[in-house]
């Protein structure tokens, strides 16, 4: 089953936005990938509101919306608001991580958990069942174009195997460093969803890179 593609808008030319909206409009990508950072829980600070309205009104594929933010409850409503459609929060950054998974569906979103380098997949596995995406973040959250940390791979299959014994439908992404060579071996160790910027934007042709990476075999 060829994998999903969500290319970053973070990593698009700002002076001409509209430019890499319409690409991914007319390309194979399957959603846009959203960072929203607040420059406290990631040190850096990327777009809010008024973006995501410009990507509401012209984006034709879903909004992958990823939080990289302190306190993500307290916008959830305006999230939904922005056109979201599956909304992404940090497991470091939830306290009463369950509730705010029920509080996302309830304003009728699906509901994502992301997870840094460092965090154990294990952390997940009593509310596996409750999460519709596991983004599994492959560089350290906050700027885009760093080097993949290998040890993801083991970690994808890790969390496959506890979706499988768990009986979830989740799936899984992964996000930073993806590119046109570790593509398939993410495929294979269990990935659905692939999160891709630099390599997209930067290429000579970003519909044909979107192409191969949604189909690396």
């Amino acid at each position: 089953m060829p994998l999903l593609i969500a290319p970053s808008i973070l990593s698009a030319d700002f002076s001409n936005l509209k430019a890499g909206i319409d690409m991914i409009n007319t390309s194979e990508a399957d959603w846009f990938h959203v960072d929203v950072m607040d420059g406290v829980f990631v040190p850096n600070i990327s777009f809010g509101f008024p973006i995501m309205k410009a990507l509401k009104e012209h984006a034709q594929k879903m909004l992958d919306v990823h939080l990289m933010i302190v306190e993500p409850d307290r916008y959830i409503e305006e999230f939904k608001k922005a056109g979201a459609g599956l909304l992404t929060v940090h497991y470091e950054a939830c306290t009463h991580l369950h509730r705010t998974l029920q509080n996302i569906k309830h304003h009728g979103m699906k509901a994502g958990v992301a997870i840094n380098p460092h965090t154990p997949i294990s952390a997940l596995a009593d509310i596996i069942r409750d999460i519709d995406v596991v983004l599994v973040m492959s560089v350290n959250p906050g700027f885009g174009g760093q080097k993949f940390i290998p040890h993801t791979f083991d970690k994808v299959l890790r969390l496959k195997q506890l979706i499988i014994e768990s009986s979830a439908k989740t799936k899984i992404e992964v996000d930073g460093g993806v590119d046109l060579d570790n593509a398939l071996p993410l495929m294979r160790a269990g990935a659905d969803i692939l999160v891709a910027g630099n390599t997209i934007f930067s290429s000579p042709n970003p519909k044909e890179c979107i192409k191969f990476l949604k189909d690396p075999l």
